[in-house]
């Protein structure tokens, strides 16, 4: 008799394949990596692009500032008597000008940042020319603005959400600089003030020096003595002048150019894929490059990148710029060209990880679009081990991803019963979908799967997903129309599965709470009897019930929760199901063998079902054969004599040709279970006619088989990972077929059998004391040690 696990081997290991023999783990062989070549950034045009335009500017801005110094220091400073009245004025105007251009110049790309158009020259003359037309209606409004508070309250009337919401703080882009000016001065139109300032003070500069240079007249310079160099000093200063103002309108032109010709911040957008967000981020990392590239070194500009840019604005104060971050690196994520190097960079900044966690609790309305895009970068980085571990460990991470799992059922009124299901709203299941997928993907350490356990109420959300509508798992239209349900219900049962595999002491906590939940099994029973349309739901469904049955009353809770033993028997036993799809069957023939495994109850169950010919014939059927075997070996060892009515035990008697005849062909994990089986069938047989009919109709002798036993026992000198069962099993089968016919010692004595049994004593080990495994932890010991077979064989043999 084998009792239920009462022990457990303190081992953790990840989960096996087959709960039938234990994990092993094999030294992964180093991979090596593969050189891929390198994909050029698009946003590397505009950091080259910015460097040109600083490499313009800052030429002129030297050539500006040698000729303020020249002008104030030698000519204002050391000729100002002797300058003529006009050329005194002509320098004066042209520092004026020039002082002019360099302050808004320092001026105007602080305030671009804060412009939704392009500081094209082109666009602004267009936009002044379309404004011509409202400043009359402007002028009526005028007033009213200089009683605004400096910290005001507007309400905007949003008129696709139909809500309104309140601003508490100014936008930079709206500030009016001054009273009375209405839009002239609003801070995004500064800008453009500015940048015409600069056109009008280069050509002012041009048009005085060149005229000063082709007349060379600096005020009657016969009556100035040579030596004091006063005309080679004003002709230095005027060609300054005219260098640095025609320099400047070069770099206008080269920019003019480029924005409103070539359109490369379109271009470099579309490229990054960020056309459906516009042009305002590519905009901003422009000014940003081109700033950098000017404050500081000229190559400052070429260190930025748009990942490292959308970090800078994900942890940025402004709600506008902490979504155009988080879109961003939402695309990024998800490009097949720069995800790599995007999560790389997320996953190694934990102050960005800590953000994208904090944002998943944000439940306004005008931050929906934030929340969705960290929720998709979170899950994206979480399918990386490393970058899971990083993101479980921040405090409250758990938590902050289970907000997004919005409930499906509705609190009930009473202690006595339990809300019912609540339709969401089709916006909501995005948000389900994404925090389904993060905690599938961090299920995969096993401290995360504890972390999960252990969050409240997280559980629960967890198994209200896996719960599908009749009409959903059999109507392929609902299915197709309403995708993103299917798909919570897939993800949710792969999470489920995940938890539930869990070994060590952490799975066997999260096993007991999972099954304490009321709708887990019922949850999965409608999907194993309906989802014939979704055959990878039931194998899942099928999987976790395997699971849950490891723990001690969890098999009796499922076996007793009508029709979930009767759905996963037709499942086993269809025939029809496609080859392609036939992973179900061996799924679902698991999950009964393990219900099986132990209870006297769920047995009973099953031979009520009228399925032993079924299970009988299909030990024919290499694809569900084993498992059909070791539902039959369970249902004889759990199963009392007596309650075997003659009909049945005709029915599994007529499996024991089949039976004899794999242990003798078969190898390996098939010859393992044959053997298992082939004891429990000689317990049927009453007399030796049968038995030695059932021989004969194998074609088989006892002397055969004996020797297939001996060849067994010589082939696994030690215990087998992949066949842990398959000594102890041929010393069952011995020890059956000794007491079936007492002839048989001879023959057994003749071959030595007691020598090999001799050698299995030396080898035994504690893996041959278990039927099934989690990982590397042996469950359900059986009722006898190996080594007690063993004792009990050399006794027999004597």
């Amino acid at each position: 008799m084998v009792d239920r696990p009462t022990d457990v081997v303190v081992e953790v290991g990840s989960s096996g394949r087959t709960i039938f023999r234990p994990d092993e783990t094999p030294t992964p062989e180093p991979r090596r990596p593969t050189q891929l070549p390198p994909v050029p950034a698009p946003e590397k045009k505009l950091t080259l692009f910015a460097l040109r335009l600083a490499v313009l500017e800052k030429i002129a801005s030297g050539l500006g500032s040698l000729g303020f110094v020249w002008a104030t220091v030698v000519l204002l400073g050391g000729f100002a008597g002797s300058l003529e009245i006009t050329d005194f004025w002509f320098v004066t105007v042209i520092l004026v000008i020039e002082g002019a251009r360099l302050f808004s110049r320092s001026h105007e790309l602080e305030l671009q940042h804060q412009s939704k158009y392009t500081i094209s020259g082109i666009n602004i003359f267009r936009f002044l020319v379309k404004q011509v037309n409202q400043i009359f209606h402007q002028v009526a409004h005028i007033a009213g603005d200089d009683n605004r508070p400096s910290v005001r309250e507007t309400r905007t009337v949003q008129r696709n959400s139909g809500h309104i919401t309140r601003t508490r703080t100014w936008k930079s882009s709206d500030v009016p600089m001054l009273p009375y000016t209405g839009w002239v001065f609003v801070s995004r139109n500064v800008s453009r003030i500015f940048y015409w300032l600069q056109i009008a003070s280069a050509f002012a500069s041009i048009f005085i020096s060149t005229i000063q240079l082709i007349k060379q007249d600096y005020g009657g310079n016969d009556l100035k003595p040579k030596s004091t160099n006063l005309h080679a000093a004003l002709t230095l200063f005027y060609s300054l002048a005219l260098a640095e103002a025609l320099l400047f309108l070069v770099e206008k032109a080269y920019w003019e150019y480029m924005i409103s010709v070539i359109h490369i911040l379109e271009k470099v957008n579309e490229e990054c894929g960020l056309e459906r967000f516009g042009t305002g981020s590519v905009r901003r990392f422009f000014y940003d490059a081109y700033s950098r590239c000017l404050n500081g070194s000229i190559f400052d500009g070429l260190k930025m990148d748009m990942v490292i840019f959308a970090m800078e604005l994900l942890v940025a104060n402004s709600l506008d710029e902490q979504l155009i971050g988080a879109e961003i690196l939402s695309i990024f994520s998800t490009h097949d060209d720069y995800s790599v190097d995007t999560l790389q960079k997320i996953g190694t900044n934990l102050a960005i990880i800590e953000r994208l966690v904090e944002m998943l609790n944000w439940r306004d309305k005008n931050q929906e679009d934030v929340r969705m895009s960290a929720a998709e970068i979170l899950s994206r980085l979480a399918s990386k081990k490393q970058n899971s571990l990083r993101v479980a460990g921040i405090p409250g991470a758990i938590e902050s991803i289970s907000s997004l799992l919005e409930s499906t059922r509705d609190s009930g009124e009473a202690t006595d019963e339990i809300g019912e299901q609540s339709i969401n709203h089709s916006n909501l299941w995005t948000l389900n979908n994404l925090g389904l997928l993060i905690l599938k993907r961090l299920a995969r350490d096993h401290e995360n799967c504890g972390k999960i356990g252990k969050t409240k109420g997280l559980l629960s959300k967890i198994i209200d997903f896996t719960y599908a509508e009749k009409n959903l798992l059999e109507n392929p239209n609902v299915a197709v129309a309403e995708p993103y349900k299917i798909l919570a219900v897939k993800r949710s049962l792969k999470l489920l599965k995940k938890l539930v595999s869990t070994t060590g002491t952490t799975g066997k906590n999260l096993r007991m709470t999972i099954s304490g939940i009321v709708f887990t099994v019922s949850n999965i029973r409608e999907t194993l009897h309906h989802g014939k349309s979704q055959p990878h739901l039931q194998k899942l469904g099928a999987e976790i019930l395997t699971f849950l049955a490891f723990e001690e009353g969890a098999t009796e809770k499922i076996g007793g929760t009508g029709g979930v033993l009767k759905g996963l028997l037709c499942i086993f036993l269809n025939n029809e199901i496609p080859k392609d799809k036939s992973g179900v069957r061996v799924s679902a023939g698991e999950s009964v063998a393990m219900l099986a495994q132990g209870s006297k109850s769920n047995c009973q169950k099953i031979l009520r079902a009228n399925v032993l010919k079924g299970l009988v014939e299909a030990l024919d059927n290499p694809l569900i054969r084993l498992n059909a075997a070791r539902i039959l070996r369970n249902l004889c060892a759990y199963t009392a004599p007596g309650q075997f009515n003659e009909q049945m035990k005709e029915v599994i008697k007529s499996a024991g040709a089949t039976v004899l005849k794999a242990i003798k062909s078969e190898e390996r994990k098939p010859q393992e279970v044959m053997v298992g089986l082939a004891p429990h069938i000689l317990k049927l047989m009453n007399t030796p006619e049968e038995l030695r009919g059932m021989f004969e109709e194998a074609g088989v002798t006892e002397e055969e088989l004996a020797k297939a036993l001996i060849n067994i026992l010589k082939r696994y000198e030690q215990p087998v990972p992949k066949v842990p069962r398959i000594r102890r099993f041929a010393i069952e089968l011995t020890i059956a077929m000794m007491k079936a016919n007492v002839e048989t010692v001879k023959t057994f004595q003749n071959l030595e059998m007691k020598n090999e049994l001799e050698t299995v004593f030396e080898t035994a080990a504690e893996l041959e004391n278990f039927d099934i495994f989690s990982g590397t932890v042996g469950l359900a010991r059986h009722g006898s040690t190996i080594n007690e077979l063993i004792e009990e064989a050399m006794l027999l043999l004597r």
